[in-house]
């Protein structure tokens, strides 16, 4: 058995004396894993770090093995991603989400989508909105997506202002306001028909909302805790926008 794709590496763990097991997203194959022979030379370990993008060749001698992987690297990453606390967070809370999936299972739209945020971490805010983003595709494709494109009550598209806890479909402003303080508050740039930018306020409503839905769907289920990674990019990504915020008024 023998395939070559692009992979993005999510992480590694020691194997014996000197190989590593590998675990990357794949385009075509989704999260898989592999042993990397001589992993933790010095010539493998700049490959292997989380973040860079690279040709892999997987062998083994039948497909349910756990087989070996050959890398060649492609995009190096990872010194650029050293540099921040919102990209160091970043990659974890990524790679973190990608193993709530099953392993080998498809999901090319996710590597897509991975690898334009590991090329954006250079801008908190993009990095950010781009990232819960990927969360909501994380939602999606383990089947609990949320329906944000019109008001579960009304049918409007345009004004959705919350987000029912219960069915996690939009509601407008209209038809949520009496009961504003049980919903969720849906961020203005997530709106189907809106063009707005994600702020710092829009943010935290934004990891506050997936955060609800990860929690209830898939972490409590499985007795599994959210990453710390995930608070970390929060925080880390509210702390620069702050400073940048405070160097303008004092401009």
């Amino acid at each position: 058995m023998q395939w070559t794709d692009e992979a993005v590496i999510l992480g590694t763990r020691k194997h014996g004396e000197s190989a590593v097991i590998a675990e990357v997203m794949t385009r075509a194959r989704g999260r898989h894993m592999g042993i990397v022979r001589s992993g933790r030379s010095k010539a493998m370990q700049p490959v292997l770090q989380p973040g860079n993008l690279v040709e892999v060749t997987w062998r083994a001698r039948l497909e349910e093995h756990l087989g070996e992987f050959r890398l060649e690297p492609v995009r190096s990453r990872a010194a650029a991603l050293m540099e921040s606390a919102v990209s160091i967070y970043g990659v974890q809370a990524m790679a973190a989400l990608l193993r709530l999936l099953p392993e080998r299972d498809p999901h090319p739209h996710l590597f897509e989508a991975l690898n334009v945020i590991l090329d954006h971490f250079d801008d908190p805010l993009d990095a950010c909105e781009l990232y819960i983003r990927f969360e909501l595709a994380v939602l999606n494709d383990l089947g609990f997506g949320l329906d944000l494109a019109e008001c579960a009550a009304t049918g409007a598209r345009t004004d959705l202002a919350f987000v029912s806890p219960k069915s996690g479909r939009a509601v407008s402003r209209a038809a949520g306001e009496p009961y504003a303080e049980r919903m969720l508050r849906l961020p203005a740039f997530l709106g189907e028909e809106s063009r707005k930018a994600a702020n710092a306020d829009s943010l935290v409503d934004a990891f506050g909302l997936t955060a609800y839905f990860l929690e209830r769907h898939v972490y409590e289920p499985r007795g599994l805790k959210m990453t710390e990674a995930r608070d970390g990019l929060r925080e880390a990504a509210l702390k620069t926008l702050r400073r940048a915020m405070e160097k303008e008024i004092s401009a």
